[in-house]
């Protein structure tokens, strides 16, 4: 069952994001995402300033970064890396300001969105590659904003957690240290959501198991998952789970891709790591938007802060 304002929220999103958005063209689909995201954005919390800066990939192309600076920066315990969601195809620094600003908000730590290159323009690996060159370079102090906390963390929604998860993932396997924890919030960490609810939600509120699968096929293409190709980009897939940063992987009750989170924490716990993966009852895909209204939301959004502020400070 829904929670009531979550109910209440998922009927005001309907009429501000239409089901009949598959078949606009993505330009289209692009704009009525940013329009969404824009009429549920608050203004920013009082003493966060914003920077954006380019940031040069190895390859050479740029990409966009924005900087959450809370009041008393110089003081700030530490740095969280934010990949926002959108299936890889939508969304952007913009689309997700209001999550990002309360992070910085009520945590204290700098908070740097990345506007990584988007599918299915850029397919697969390219969403990850960029991410992954931005923590390197968050990881070396070479971010375009001068000095920053080093305690580094890498947090993400929904695509954007399958970033953040397969960088931990990868730069485990390279031996590259220094990311302190992940906080993924309902995350997508393969190309098809694990049982029982990607039955039993198939047809949930705000994502269905049809939009997930569109989103899969847009970013890997129809024939990923039959081999081993970019397989470091699918973290359900990988072949070991043992030496990884503390992860907090939040999935919601009513969502194709609430059992994700726990399959990974279950993994990363049997591998002798930390992981928890408590569940957002009466919570859909999304449901971060709802912040101002919804209960539920607002433990998710506590949650993540206090991982967060915990991690920064080991």
């Amino acid at each position: 069952m829904l929670e009531p304002e979550i109910a209440a929220f998922v009927e005001r999103a309907k009429a501000l994001y239409p089901d009949a958005r598959p078949s606009a063209t993505l330009a289209q689909q692009r704009s009525m995402y940013e329009r969404f995201a824009a009429a549920l954005t608050p203004p920013r919390p009082e003493g966060v300033e914003t920077h954006d800066a380019r940031f040069i990939a190895p390859q050479g192309h740029g990409l966009m970064l924005r900087l959450y600076a809370p009041a008393g920066r110089a003081r700030s315990p530490g740095t969280v890396l934010y990949f926002h969601g959108g299936g890889f195809v939508v969304g952007s620094i913009a689309s997700h300001d209001l999550i990002t600003a309360r992070i910085a908000a009520d945590t204290g730590l700098c908070v740097v969105a990345v506007d990584y290159r988007l599918a299915p323009e850029y397919p697969a690996p390219a969403a990850h590659d960029d991410c992954l060159a931005v923590t390197r370079a968050a990881l070396e102090g070479r971010l375009p904003f001068g000095p920053l906390p080093r305690s580094l963390q890498l947090a993400g929604d929904s695509a954007g957690a399958t970033l953040a998860a397969s960088v931990a993932i990868r730069l485990r396997d390279e031996g590259t240290p220094g990311v302190r924890g992940v906080a993924l919030v309902y995350p997508m960490l393969g190309r098809e959501p694990q049982l029982p609810a990607r039955d039993s939600e198939a047809n949930a509120p705000m994502l269905t198991l049809a939009d997930v699968r569109r989103y899969a096929s847009l970013y890997w293409g129809s024939s990923a998952g039959t081999g081993n190709e970019h397989a470091w980009t699918r973290p359900l897939e990988a072949s070991r789970y043992d030496a990884l940063p503390p992860t907090l992987a939040i999935g919601v009750e009513h969502d194709p891709l609430r059992d994700d989170a726990r399959v990974f924490a279950e993994r990363i716990r049997a591998a002798g790591g930390h992981a928890q993966a408590p569940i957002g009852v009466g919570l859909v895909h999304g449901a971060w938007r709802a912040l101002a209204t919804s209960p539920g939301a607002q433990w998710m959004h506590r949650t993540v802060c206090r991982f967060l502020t915990e991690q920064a400070a080991r």
